[in-house]
């Protein structure tokens, strides 16, 4: 137990926000963003006219990403919370900052975690709704495994050489579909390789791996992920060629391709395992002493103004109000309210089942996120008006999911929503909801990367969404029994996932042999799906009587 509490912390909860904070306040050319954990440059006034540069994630590997803004580089960067994906949100408001100082377009660096890829691209999508023109790309450059699954090989410290490359071309002007070109260029020889001397741990928790004293780990994610192999620790010299010796080996299907001669950029980096976040952390409770004027060599004298005294935040940009939704609730509030109230009880009886699920497989916490995601909605129904047009109903819990749930979870069920709502803002007849459905099914698979056979809650949902596309050729009255169908359609998707590798998702990084029982996120899936079917049924029984 002695680990939880080695870190030079204040709060577990607050610790990211003290090192923004610590980050911001001991440099003179970054500001936050007000209620975002964003961080973006204090001169965004010349980016005008030029491609901005995004980029984020989990936090706890710094200096990454927030160390890397300045000119040639980083516009801003989007922190997550340690180890966890920043929000959609936070995403969407730092574009809409870099956009509204001129930039002539927003690229976005994600690295390839499905979290990642699911929270910026819904807020690429949102963003582009609004006419701000970007682009993404995605950064895998791993070389540890020489079998990669579906989900590709995970991005690593090559994403700094990417904020290098994107920045330089940036700052000379150059357009982002030019950009863009070069990065997927030089993306294809960029690779990385890992090794651990020691676990790796999030703040107030216990080690997420075991390792031996005396044993290394060689090709660990960043987040502790399994490695390749372990072995004792060796000198130097013998583990630098080891790492070089794979990344190289044409036997390994996520080999660099290099040959005697060629010329190659070296990045030696420490994933953040000297932990920046706790200096910075020590460093806001120290800045008001580091004004003091020092003629010592030594010391970083890293600004020309006080840092003490200067402005810490920026606004973000105001927010159009929403159109209020006034007069009673449609004439199917009733039946709409008594369904979601089904399905968030149901999610909170099931909550530790999907945990115990989760836990040979993730995090163990699909249960708690899905809980958050009930008690969210809860909540809003306590205190909303139910909106009488589809769209607009799920345009709400789409927000409110991808603000209130979290993990990769919230973003696909965010995104699923999201893709929905376009196709019942005029109408929600049964062609209208076959439509919504499967533009939702195909959005998650866009950024989610996953395909029915993959071991996700994919496998579960869109079985039963071909079922309910039937919905759009038959009547009304054979709705219910379509809706049936689709039900025993997800159950047994959720089922057939105890006999299936995971190729998507962290649940990809884990052996086959681990994995016998149903997908925790195909399991909700089906879960939700009956209670909808139960609830409807039980409204028409109600009115029949």
């Amino acid at each position: 137990m002695m680990e939880v509490g080695r870190k030079l912390l204040n709060s577990v909860d607050k610790c990211v926000d003290d090192a923004l904070e610590g980050l911001v306040r001991s440099n003179a050319s970054l500001v936050l963003l007000r209620g975002h954990r964003v961080v973006l440059r204090t001169d965004l006034e010349n980016i005008r006219g030029k491609v901005a540069l995004l980029s984020g994630g989990g936090s706890g590997h710094e200096p990454a990403h927030a160390g890397y803004i300045g000119m040639g580089m980083l516009s801003g960067a989007v922190a997550g919370a340690v180890f966890a994906s920043p929000p959609a949100g936070s995403i969407l408001a730092a574009i809409q900052a870099l956009w509204s100082r001129g930039a002539s377009g927003v690229l976005l660096v994600v690295k390839n975690y499905t979290g990642d890829r699911l929270n910026f691209g819904i807020a690429a999508e949102q963003a582009q709704s609004q006419g701000i023109k970007l682009d993404m790309v995605i950064v895998a450059d791993d070389c540890a495994f020489t079998q990669p699954s579906k989900a590709g090989r995970r991005g690593l410290c090559g994403t700094v050489l990417v904020h290098k490359l994107a920045g330089a071309l940036a700052e000379e002007g150059c357009p982002l579909d030019t950009i863009v070109a070069r990065v997927n260029e030089a993306l294809k020889n960029i690779g990385t390789l890992g090794v651990s001397l020691s676990p790796c741990s999030v703040p107030g928790c216990l080690p997420s791996f075991q390792l031996p004293t005396g044993e290394m780990e060689l090709g660990l994610g960043m987040h502790g992920e399994p490695g390749i192999w372990r072995s004792k620790v060796a000198s130097a010299n013998e583990v630098v060629k080891t790492m070089i010796s794979h990344m190289t080996d044409s036997y390994n299907k996520s080999h660099l391709p290099l040959k005697s001669g060629d010329s190659v950029v070296l990045s030696v980096n420490n994933l953040g395992a000297l932990s920046c976040l706790e200096i910075a952390v020590v460093t806001k409770a120290a800045v008001h002493f580091l004004d003091a004027k020092t003629t010592a060599p030594a010391w970083p004298n890293l600004s020309s103004v006080s840092v003490s005294r200067k402005n810490l935040f920026m606004e973000p940009v105001e927010k159009s109000a929403a159109p209020a939704v006034k007069g009673n609730e449609g004439s199917l509030a009733s039946s709409i309210r008594h369904v979601l109230e089904s399905v968030c009880r149901i999610l909170l009886q099931y909550q530790d089942e999907l945990n115990a699920l989760d836990r040979t497989a993730g995090d163990g916490d699909c249960g708690n996120t899905h809980a958050l995601a009930a008690n969210a909605i809860l909540e809003w129904l306590s205190i909303s008006t139910i909106p009488g047009n589809a769209g607009l109903l799920l345009a709400d819990l789409a927000l409110l999911v991808q603000e209130r749930m979290g993990g990769s979870s919230g973003a696909l069920y965010s995104l699923f929503l999201s893709a929905a709502v376009p196709h019942l803002a005029e109408s929600c007849d049964g062609t209208s909801w076959a439509k919504a459905l499967h533009a939702g099914t195909e959005a998650m698979k866009r950024y989610g990367g996953a395909e029915v056979g993959d071991r996700t809650m994919l496998d579960a949902l869109c079985p039963a969404v071909e079922e309910l596309k039937k919905l759009s050729t038959v009547s009304p009255g054979g709705h219910m029994d379509i809706l049936q169908a689709a039900v025993e359609k997800a159950d047994l998707g959720a089922e057939s996932t105890c006999n299936l590798t995971a190729r998507a998702g962290r649940a990809s990084y884990i052996a086959s042999e681990h994995l016998t029982q149903p997908d925790p996120g195909a399991t909700a899936v089906a879960i939700i799906l009956k209670a909808v079917l139960n609830a409807l049924k039980g409204d028409r029984e109600r009115s029949k009587s």
